[in-house]
């Protein structure tokens, strides 16, 4: 019998309905898909926004755009001002074929077209298209490209560059979703440019404040250094220097450098009229440039400068230097926005330069002036004083008998007039300003050499010393006092030793004495050949005697004696 409860359809009905089946089944994985790519679209913000440290989201971004489409390759490439690529991220490519590609691309080919127009281009095949120009020889092989620019705000911060997409070809879908994830990322740059910048002008700020401080507590430090030693890491730089300008226009002068080779960079800079240096000293605005190579700057090690900023050191309304902050060549370029902050912090350090150099002025004048006061009383005084002292000693002696008490009563006097005398000198030295005199010279020369003798020397003067012995006459007789006195140290073993300097008569006299063991016949007379040899080039002579009882040098010019020194002798020290 037949089953009257069995159900069947037509088969036209059944295949209709198989096919709406498979089409809602279709959809529903279709949306499937879609959800997961939302969701996907969605972690990948969520990754790029979490991240304020610039040079990992952009490393981050193009990660995130890799694995969003599929696309075995992927980069970042960042535009400069100057509309090529100043940066470019990539992912995919190992450290190997990095290096056997050599250089980075520069935006040339498919990469400048989306430059040059920023739109999105999606292409199944790249050798296809026209404005594709290859790749070098070790590139790995790349075909579908999807690229995508990235804009921050109104403006076009660099572009998304996909490539070799795993089914082959970039879809319309991935188009948009590359498109959706650019539009985040976008926003996601705005925010860590503006952290970073926050982050820099706190640093800035910051460091102005220690430099400041660092500045106007320094006694003896100096202004111009403290400057460049704080920009040099601030900056990123590769060298600081401060450029001061000479009397010639045309010559600037490396007041400091720091960074590398910041101990052998050439001390002077050619900057004529047109020069960018000349510009900025001149008009007092601060100038980015592509390479420091430009206001002739160049490292002794060969290593090229690249981007730098130039930015003037005001003070009081007017330009007195320039501070040069460069990078190596190939580094990232300066922004408009490091230049304003550098130019801030320039202006904060010169005002700072001001204020110490006229607390320094303030203090060489208060102690000038203390100086002085202590001069005048010790000839109003002390020396009023030891005279009165010696003339009523004086009487005393002329009212004693002849015999020993007479005697040491005149020794007391000699050693009075001795005391005078030096407090004589010690008042033309507290008189004396910084300029350098021979007086000065040998006091200091004196204070040295007295550490290998039982006493300090006596040193007196005799006559206008500072107006007759100037320039190399001063050079000579600093090396007749230093060979006498360095001969009483080494060989005399003397308690007590004189250094006497006088301008006498048309003659300039140094005679040192001392009352030790004296030289030995066979002991080496080169330095007194040396000083034999100095006056009789001045038309002077050269009188040494020396015995058991003691030693004494007399070097003798003539004052009008042609000044016959070399070019190669040195200054008179300090």
């Amino acid at each position: 019998m037949t089953d009257r409860t069995a159900i069947s359809f037509p088969d036209e009905s059944r295949s209709e309905l198989d096919r709406v089946l498979e089409d809602l089944m279709a959809r529903a994985r279709q949306v499937q898909v879609t959800q997961e790519r939302l969701r996907s679209l969605l972690k990948a913000n969520q990754l790029v926004v979490q991240q304020l440290d610039l040079p990992v989201l952009l490393g981050r971004i193009v990660e995130a755009a890799v694995e969003l489409v599929g696309a075995e390759y992927g980069a970042l490439g960042v535009v400069s001002p100057r509309g090529d690529l100043e940066q470019f991220i990539h992912v995919g490519m190992s450290d190997a074929q990095v290096a056997a590609v050599g250089h980075l691309p520069e935006g040339h080919g498919l990469l400048g077209a989306l430059i040059e127009d920023p739109v999105a281009i999606r292409l199944d095949h790249l050798s296809h298209d026209p404005r594709s120009t290859g790749f070098p020889a070790a590139h790995p092989a790349m075909d579908s490209f999807l690229g995508v620019p990235v804009r921050v705000r109104d403006e076009v911060y660099g572009n998304l560059y996909l490539s070799n997409q795993k089914s082959g070809r970039f879809s319309a879908e991935d188009e948009q979703l590359v498109t959706a994830l650019a539009a985040t990322a976008g926003i996601a740059i705005e925010n860590a440019r503006l952290f970073s910048e926050t982050r820099i002008r706190q640093a800035w700020s910051a460091t102005s404040s220690e430099v400041t401080a660092a500045m106007l507590s320094a006694e003896d430090g100096n202004a111009v250094e403290v400057l460049a030693s704080r920009v040099v890491s601030l900056a990123d730089a590769a060298i600081v220097c401060v450029l001061l300008p000479t009397p010639d226009r045309t010559v600037l002068a490396v007041a400091t450098a720091r960074g590398l080779d910041d101990d052998i960079v050439d001390g002077t800079l050619k900057a004529d009229s047109e020069s960018i240096v000349h510009g900025v000293l001149e008009g007092g605005q601060p100038r980015l440039i592509d390479g420091a190579d430009e206001v002739g700057l160049t490292l002794p090690s060969g290593r090229r400068l690249g981007p730098a900023m130039v930015v003037p050191l005001v003070t009081a309304g007017r330009a007195k230097g320039v501070l040069l902050v460069a990078r190596l060549a190939g580094a990232r370029r300066y922004s408009t926005t490091d230049l304003t902050m550098a130019a801030d912090f320039a202006g904060q350090a010169s005002l700072a330069m001001e204020l110490y150099s006229a607390r320094a002025d303030q203090q060489r004048m208060s102690l000038l002036e203390d100086r002085g006061r202590i001069a005048r009383d010790l000839h109003d005084h002390v020396i009023q004083q030891l005279f009165a002292t010696g003339l009523e000693l004086s009487s005393v002696a002329r009212a004693l008998p002849a015999g020993v008490e007479a005697e040491r009563i005149e020794d007391s006097i000699s050693r009075l007039d001795a005391s005078i005398a030096q407090i004589r000198t010690v008042i033309f030295a507290l008189d004396g300003l910084d300029g350098v005199s021979v007086r000065l010279s040998l006091i200091d020369l004196v204070n040295e050499l007295s550490v290998g003798l039982t006493r300090t020397p006596a040193l007196t003067f005799s006559g206008p010393v500072d107006l007759m012995v100037t320039d190399s006459l001063a050079r000579d007789v600093l090396a007749v006092a230093r060979e006498g006195l360095s001969n009483a140290v080494r060989h005399a073993s003397a308690e007590h030793t004189a250094l006497d300097l006088s301008v006498l008569g048309g003659s300039v006299v140094v005679e040192v004495t001392d009352d030790g063991v004296g030289c030995s016949e066979g002991g080496r007379r080169s330095g007194l050949a040396n000083l034999e040899h100095r006056a009789a080039r001045r038309g002077g002579t050269l009188d040494f005697d020396s015995n058991g009882s003691g030693t004494r040098l007399r070097w003798s010019v003539p004052t009008t004696a042609r000044d016959a020194a070399g070019p190669d002798e040195r200054r008179v020290p300090k």
